[in-house]
C-alpha cells in the first residue's frame, strides 16, 4: 500500500489550495481525482474538437470574485506559475425589452451615471445600496478567511478598517436590529426599498439570486454582496479561461512534491478503531494516509457513501441525509462557438458591453419564475431568463482569430416533476429534451441579438443530470448544498461538522459545501489546511496565529 502523510479525495480548486498550503507546511500529499483532468468546476476544456476545433470553453465556474477576499494568490504566489487575471469592465449589462438597459461598470461612479440616463432618483439609491451592502462585506469577510469556529483566526482577520466598518453597520440598538431585520429579509424586499424603475431592479434581483434561490426568498438579502463585489474587488477571470488557476496550482503542487493521480474513483474511505487511515479506489487499489484523509466532496456522499455506516454515528447519517436541503435548482449548461461576437442592436450596442455578465432578466417576475418553478420541478423554459458571458470579448485567446465562444447558465431543476424513473438518472433528462429547452433558450436570446441565429459554428448542451455526472456533485448542486443562510458560516455542512473537523479523527472535509462555500475562492482549501496543522501541532500553531493576529493589529493601527 502507498504512504502519503495526507491524501485529499478529489483534484477541484479547493483540494488542489488546501495540498499546496500542506506541502508548503513539509507534509507529502495525494490527490486522487475521478475525471481524467484535475480542476472540478473550474476548468477550461475544448469540449467540441471535431465541431470547434481550437474553441475553448468552461464547463462550469467562469467569473472569479471571492478568491479575491482572500489571500490565496498572493500566500501561494500563484502569479509564478503561470495565472493572470483580466478584470472585466464594464461588469453586468442587462438589456431591457423597452430598450432602457442596465449597465454596471467596475467603477460606482460611473454606475451611477449610466442608470441616471433613466432614473435620477435611481442613481441615487445605487450609490446608497452600493455602500451599504460594501460596508456589510468589509465587515464580515474576515470570518470567509477564517475556519468558523476559531476566535483567534477571526479575531486575527478584523484590521482596523474592517472593525470601523463593523461597528459602523451595526453602531447602536436599532441599526443592529435594522441590520438583523435586513438579512432576515429576502432581496426583493431591499431592492424594493431602495429603487423605483424596473429596469435595475430586473438584474439586481437576478445577481441576487445567483446563490439559487428565487429573490423572494426571506432571509437571503445579503445576495445583494453578488453584484457590490463586482465592484470591490471586482470580477476577473484567468487569462485562457477558468483552467488558468488550476494549471497554476497543479504546478505549484507537483513542484513542491505533491502527486496527482486522475481517473481515481474513490470508493471507500478506510477506517481502522474511529481513525481514518487511508482510500480504497475503484478497482481495489489502497493508498494509506499516515496523517489524514481530507475530503473535497461534500459531506453527505462522503459519509452516506464513501464511509461504512458502522463507522458513521446513526444521528450524523440521519441529520446528513434528512438536515442537509437542496432545492433542485441546478443548471442546464450551453456553450457555443461564434463565428461572429453576439450585437444587441437594440440597446445602443457597444462591444464593450461584453466583456462581463450580460443578463436576459425582463422583469422581477420573469426572474422570479426562472427560480420557482425549478424549486417544484418545472422547467421554466416558456420564456427564458439567463446568465451568459462572451469570454472571448475579454480574452480573445479562446478562439481562433475572428471568432468567439459564448457561455450560457439557464436555471432548470435537476429532478423533473412527474418525470421520475426515465432519463439519465432518473431525473427525466434525455438529450432530446435537453435540446428541445436549449433551442428556447437560444430563440430568447436571439430576440436581443438577432444575429446569433447565423452566427453558432457548433453547440454543446449539458442537462442538469449531466452536470451532475460529471462534476460528481449532490442533485447536480454545483455549490454541493445550497448557499441559504441556515446552511451557511457555522452551519455549513452541519454545526457539528462545521469546522473542516469530523467524529472520526484525521478526517477532514473541505470543498464547495464547506465555509464558506461555493464559487471560486479558495478559501475552504486553505481554511481546511489551518483546521489540519492546528490539529497537527495545536499549541504551536496557536502560538502562530496568536502571533499573526497581534502583528494584523499593530499594523493596521499604523497604517490609519
Amino acid at each position: 500500500m502507498q504512504a502519503y502523510d495526507v491524501v485529499i479525495i478529489g483534484a477541484g480548486h479547493n483540494g488542489l489550495v488546501c495540498a499546496a498550503y500542506l506541502l508548503k507546511a513539509g507534509y507529502s500529499v495525494l490527490l486522487l481525482e475521478k475525471r481524467p483532468i484535475p480542476g472540478g468546476g473550474s476548468t477550461t476544456e475544448e469540449i467540441m474538437p471535431q465541431e470547434a476545433p481550437g474553441f475553448k470553453f468552461n464547463p462550469c465556474a467562469i467569473n472569479h470574485i471571492f478568491i479575491h477576499l482572500g489571500q490565496v494568490v498572493e500566500e501561494l504566489e500563484l502569479t509564478k506559475y503561470g495565472l493572470e487575471y483580466l478584470y472585466c469592465d464594464p461588469v453586468v449589462f442587462c438589456p431591457h425589452p423597452d430598450g432602457k438597459y442596465f449597465l454596471a461598470h467596475r467603477s460606482v461612479e460611473k454606475t451611477c451615471q449610466e442608470i441616471a440616463r433613466f432614473s435620477d432618483r435611481d442613481a441615487q439609491q445605487y450609490a446608497k445600496y452600493v455602500e451599504y451592502w460594501q460596508r456589510f462585506v468589509n465587515s464580515i469577510v474576515a470570518f470567509f478567511n477564517s475556519p468558523p469556529k476559531s476566535l483567534v483566526d477571526i479575531a486575527g482577520n478584523y484590521d482596523l478598517k474592517r472593525l470601523q466598518d463593523l461597528f459602523g453597520i451595526i453602531g447602536g440598538v436599532d441599526p443592529t436590529l435594522d441590520l438583523l431585520r435586513t438579512i432576515l429579509s429576502s432581496p426583493l424586499d431591499n431592492i424594493n426599498e431602495y429603487f423605483d424603475s424596473e429596469f435595475i431592479k430586473a438584474p439586481l434581483a437576478r445577481i441576487s439570486a445567483e446563490l439559487s434561490s428565487p429573490p423572494s426568498q426571506k432571509a437571503m438579502a445579503f445576495g445583494a454582496m453578488m453584484m457590490v463585489l463586482r465592484h470591490n474587488p471586482g470580477m476577473a477571470r484567468p487569462r485562457g479561461g477558468s483552467g488558468g488557476l488550476v494549471d497554476a496550482l497543479v504546478k505549484l503542487v507537483t513542484s513542491k512534491g505533491g502527486v496527482i493521480l486522475t481517473e481515481q474513483d474513490v470508493e471507500q474511505v478506510l477506517v481502522d478503531d474511529g481513525k481514518a487511515v487511508g482510500v480504497r479506489v475503484a478497482g481495489g487499489k489502497e493508498y494509506r494516509a499516515n496523517k489524514g484523509v481530507i475530503s473535497n466532496i461534500d459531506a453527505k456522499r462522503l459519509f452516506l457513501q464513501l464511509v461504512d455506516e458502522n463507522d458513521v454515528d446513526p444521528s450524523l447519517r440521519d441529520r446528513l441525509d434528512r438536515r442537509i436541503v437542496n432545492n433542485n435548482e441546478t443548471i442546464l449548461k450551453i456553450d457555443c462557438a461564434l463565428s461572429e461576437p453576439l450585437k444587441f442592436e437594440h440597446h445602443e450596442h457597444r462591444n464593450e458591453y461584453l466583456m462581463g455578465s450580460v443578463l436576459i432578466a425582463d422583469s422581477v417576475n420573469h426572474v422570479e419564475k426562472a427560480h420557482t418553478d425549478c424549486t417544484i420541478g418545472k422547467i421554466p423554459d416558456e420564456d427564458p431568463s439567463m446568465y451568459l458571458v462572451m469570454p472571448t470579448a475579454l480574452d480573445p485567446s479562446m478562439a481562433p482569430e475572428g471568432k468567439h465562444t459564448l457561455w450560457i447558465e439557464f436555471f432548470a431543476p435537476y429532478q423533473i416533476a412527474g418525470a421520475e424513473g426515465t432519463g439519465l438518472k432518473g431525473t427525466g433528462w434525455t438529450d432530446e429534451l435537453k435540446n428541445k429547452v436549449a433551442d428556447r433558450v437560444i430563440a430568447k436570446l436571439a430576440q436581443y441579438s438577432p444575429n446569433l441565429n447565423h452566427s453558432i459554428i457548433a453547440r454543446h448542451v449539458e442537462s442538469p443530470a449531466e452536470l451532475g455526472q460529471r462534476l460528481g456533485s449532490y442533485k447536480g448542486n454545483y455549490y454541493h448544498i445550497d448557499m441559504t443562510l441556515d446552511q451557511m458560516l457555522c452551519f455549513r455542512p452541519l454545526p457539528e461538522i462545521a469546522n473542516y473537523k469530523t467524529p472520526i479523527d484525521n478526517l477532514f472535509l473541505t470543498g464547495a459545501g464547506t465555509h464558506p462555500g461555493g464559487s471560486i475562492s479558495g478559501l475552504p482549501g486553505r481554511n481546511c489546511a489551518r483546521v489540519f496543522l492546528q490539529a497537527q501541532h495545536p499549541i504551536a500553531q496557536t502560538l502562530k496565529d496568536a502571533k499573526d493576529t497581534i502583528k494584523s493589529t499593530v499594523e493596521s493601527v499604523f497604517k490609519s
